[in-house]
């Protein structure tokens, strides 16, 4: 039977690639979304946080041999926040805001828990994760290829949002290609992934014919694979879709690398340009695949000071599972 992953996890990286908690002077609240359970020495760093914990799990036959089983988890999921003097929130208004997107959160996702998108929106040189890199060349780079260079912060801005501001890079040296090179920093272990789709909007042109092409590497064998790619000379959503061996595509640093280059190469007086608009990873993990709220309370802490505001959900998850008899 294939590895699941722990709902608790699952829960967890919802939230906190999904909370967006916008203070009252603009600026994006520092929220922590870890396990149980809450610490208070983290306030002295973050606006709030929020903890995940599983209260139970049972199982359910849905037939008779017991083969086919639905497995029912019980999640709590608290809210906590505090006064702080240097925030232009109070400690209620922040609790507020994140009990609100723990609520989005988990009603647009219901039916799809496990899935995570990766993308570029906010990125830029500093960030640790994801990265975005530009080439000309004769051939299919490395990804750590010295020739590389990375998106400026601008040059970043035009592949966070599909909005046609879109990233080019021209390339104008006879028999050479535009190339770039997208790389996606996979939160999930390895051994619980069972689908990867990479998108890429955007389309390339050369003087013999346009078009772009993608492929993903394959760490394993060290070399690019898995091809996909358009030809139009105008805005393609192009996909590529990994089932099967995906752990050959999830580097040891996990990390999913994806190339996009023209179709055909410049002739030294045209040159050959890629565009993009917008570039993600979506990632599908063996786990829950049903989310959503039963209730929710304010529990505070009033017999501390500062006081600490909470609020405590009660989640209710599922999967299902196809279980094969001992031999």
């Amino acid at each position: 039977m294939s590895e699941i992953e722990d709902p608790v996890a699952t829960v967890v990286r919802l939230l906190s690639k999904n909370m967006w908690v916008v203070k009252e002077d603009g600026s994006l609240a520092s929220i922590l979304v870890s396990r149980e359970w809450y610490d208070r020495e983290l306030f002295k760093n973050y606006d709030g946080q929020i903890t995940v914990g599983l209260t139970e799990s049972r199982e359910a036959r849905l037939e008779i041999s017991g083969r086919l089983r639905r497995r029912l988890g019980g999640l709590r999921v608290n809210v906590w926040a505090t006064d702080k003097p240097s925030s232009s929130d109070s400690g209620k208004l922040i609790r507020q805001k994140m009990v609100e997107e723990v609520n989005r959160i988990v009603r647009q996702n219901r039916n799809k828990p496990n899935e995570t998108l990766y993308y570029f929106a906010g990125v830029g040189q500093a960030t640790g994760t994801h990265k975005a890199y530009h080439a000309g060349s004769a051939e299919e780079l490395i990804p750590q290829h010295a020739n590389w260079n990375e998106l400026t912060n601008v040059e970043y801005e035009k592949i966070w949002y599909s909005d046609d501001n879109r990233y080019s890079k021209s390339h104008n040296v006879n028999g050479e290609y535009a190339l770039m090179l997208f790389r996606f920093k996979i939160d999930s272990r390895e051994k619980i992934v069972k689908k990867i789709v990479l998108a890429f909007e955007g389309y390339g042109t050369a003087p013999e014919a346009n078009g772009c092409v993608l492929k993903v590497w394959h760490h394993v064998a060290g070399a690019w694979q898995i091809a996909g790619g358009g030809s139009g000379g105008g805005d393609e959503s192009i996909v590529v879709t990994l089932t099967v061996n995906l752990s050959n595509y999830i580097d040891e640093d996990g990390y999913v690398w994806l190339l996009a280059r023209t179709v055909n190469p410049s002739n030294g007086v045209t040159p050959a340009v890629l565009y993009c608009d917008y570039v993600s990873c979506t990632v599908t993990v063996n786990g829950i695949t049903y989310l959503d709220i039963i209730s929710y309370r304010n529990v505070d802490r009033v017999n501390v000071k500062p006081f600490v505001f909470c609020s405590e959900f009660s989640l209710v998850s599922w999967l299902f599972e196809s279980v094969s008899e001992a031999t």
